[in-house]
């Protein structure tokens, strides 16, 4: 297992990067097939004291990315926040993975077809992220959009090959964007 420590506006003592690294081995003990793991410690700037120490793990596995950001006024408590956080999500990820090999019935999607709603003017682009294209199925699309706690998730269809988003609807189903060429 490959793990990486970073940090910003932070001092990493060495008692901080052994408290990390002792607490981090736990995870291969759940996950053995973990490729690599990415801890982010940093201290941000704002005015709630409490909320200034963030720590985040991102666990790559397999096909698939685990994700956790926890906020404290101690980088201690940040980050034994952000572990129980990640312990949830791979006790989570491990039961779907049982569920499918079970044949539990899929949940519906629920697709139908909409465009997507136009953007708002007078934003401007602050961030560019950059990322690998799983071709994967849609339903494994929710699984990982669910995991990694975001509205939508861009991949290929593994079943046509087209570039393709699922999101996440008010009212609890999922989409599915697929473009027309």
């Amino acid at each position: 297992m490959d793990v990486q420590i970073y940090n910003r506006n932070l001092e990493l003592t060495d008692r901080l990067r052994e408290y990390v690294e002792k607490k981090i081995e736990k995870f291969s003990r759940y996950l053995p097939t973990i490729d690599s793991v990415r801890i982010d410690l940093s201290a941000t700037n704002v005015r709630d004291a409490s909320r200034r120490m963030v720590a985040q793990i991102t666990i790559h596995i397999q096909r698939n990315i685990l994700r956790a950001e926890e906020r404290a006024g101690d980088i201690f408590t940040a980050f034994d926040a952000v572990m129980d956080k990640m312990e949830r999500q791979i006790k989570r990820y491990k039961q779907r993975k049982l569920d499918r090999r079970s044949d539990v019935p899929e949940m519906p999607l629920g697709l139908e077809e909409e465009s997507p709603s136009e953007l708002e003017q007078g934003g401007r682009i602050v961030r560019v992220k950059r990322f690998e294209v799983n071709s994967i199925t849609p339903e494994e699309a929710v699984d990982q959009m669910e995991l990694l706690g975001h509205f939508f998730y861009v991949f290929l269809d593994g079943t046509d090959g087209q570039l393709s988003v699922v999101y996440k609807r008010e009212n609890g189903d999922y989409g599915l964007i697929k473009p027309i060429y």
